[in-house]
């Protein structure tokens, strides 16, 4: 059966993204069976890896099961890791599912298929409150949440975790982190003293984080020694070990 983990927020442009193809690739590097759904219309994980964003039939088809998900299923250049790319109809996903009977249970039903090919499923989720969120509330075991170090975060995680209520576990952590900066550590330290749900790893803000866009592929490939990569691998294992308790 997969643990299907959700990376998540309401705000976009928190590093979102390169949390889902690290951890992605940290949990197939390990020797899991790994699939990522980019279901962001704008298919940044499907960039990254390299694959050409298009579902044959739409996020329509895939949604009201009138398309075969083995079949639209791609590898990756990642032994072990394959790829559901995103779609530029992704971006009317929500009517789509407004369409559907008990539309928050879809995505849920796409991925039954596959519970015994993959140990783990992670869904890259575009920033909204909308169907489709709580499609992925209804589909998740947990929500993984970049935070980034700012004021305003505690209010938008205290929103997200309202929204959320009874649903998925949530694993929030900090993104963006520069520790050389007053309000990053007075932020990181009132929020996980506030929050149990904040992990302890946090991801700095680096320059390695930034070039994996240019090229195309995850920061374990091209400088695994940064400390960019180092705060990926601890995040996944703080991430892994919660799921297991």
């Amino acid at each position: 059966m997969s643990t299907v983990l959700a990376t998540y927020n309401i705000k976009g442009g928190v590093g979102k993204t390169s949390a889902a193809v690290s951890l992605a690739h940290l949990a197939a590097l390990e020797g899991s069976r790994t699939l990522l759904w980019d279901l962001d219309p704008q298919g940044a994980s499907t960039y990254l890896f390299r694959v050409k964003p298009k579902i044959k039939g739409g996020g329509r088809k895939l949604v009201h099961g009138k398309s075969d998900v083995d079949a639209l299923i791609r590898g990756t250049d990642f032994e072990g890791l394959d790829l559901l790319p995103a779609d530029f109809s992704y971006r009317h996903l929500d009517l789509a599912l407004d369409e559907a009977k008990k539309p928050t249970r879809r995505l849920r039903r796409v991925l039954a298929p596959l519970a015994d090919d993959y140990d783990y499923v992670f869904l890259d989720c575009p920033p909204s409150i909308s169907l489709v969120s709580e499609s992925v509330f209804e589909a998740a075991d947990a929500l993984l949440v970049p935070l980034i170090p700012a004021t305003l975060s505690a209010r938008t995680f205290a929103q997200l975790l309202e929204v959320v209520g009874d649903g998925p576990q949530v694993m929030a952590f900090f993104s963006m982190v520069d520790r050389r900066k007053r309000l990053h550590r007075e932020v990181t330290q009132a929020m996980r003293a506030e929050h149990e749900e904040i992990l302890d790893a946090a991801i700095p803000s680096a320059s390695d984080v930034e070039r994996m866009g240019e090229r195309r592929t995850v920061v374990e490939r091209f400088a695994p020694r940064g400390r960019a990569a180092a705060a990926y691998r601890a995040l996944w294992r703080e991430i892994r070990e919660r799921v297991r308790s």
